[in-house]
């Protein structure tokens, strides 16, 4: 018997502190995809329009071909573009065989309307992830 989306997704920690019936809603916006290895799905400097979830295996995500930081199970990546409205603030690849689930813009919006206690950690995140590039600008 397969997992079910919101079941993997609970143990996200952004999503830890939902209810399983939003955890339903946003297992439904959810696109879950397979990436092999060394494909780039983020191109810095692109609008950004998904917001992804690493379900399984390792993302790189590169500033100017440097390796900055690693995303893996449980993590995601994504968010500053849509949250900022800005291009894409690094590059990302997978660094292995992948599986991830991708939520479009307008639904990652409407997520974020319907379950505001999701700012709180995305900017945690937003903060943090801002500070990364900064000490990697120098």
């Amino acid at each position: 018997h397969a997992t079910r989306p919101e079941q993997v997704l609970g143990t996200v920690p952004l999503f830890a502190q939902l209810s399983r019936r939003a955890l339903r809603d946003v297992g439904g916006l959810a696109t879950t995809i397979d990436v092999d290895a060394g494909r780039t799905f983020i191109q810095e400097g692109d609008a950004g329009r998904e917001f992804f979830v690493v379900l399984a295996g390792e993302a790189e995500i590169r500033r100017d071909g440097e390796v900055i930081a690693v995303r893996g199970p449980g993590e995601f990546f994504g968010e500053i573009s849509l949250l900022l409205d800005r291009p894409r603030t690094a590059t990302v690849s997978a660094r292995t065989d992948m599986t991830l689930d991708v939520i479009e813009r307008k639904d990652f919006k409407r997520l974020l309307l319907d379950h505001p206690e999701l700012y709180d950690p995305l900017l945690a995140a937003v903060a943090q992830r801002l500070a990364e590039l900064d000490e990697h600008a120098h």
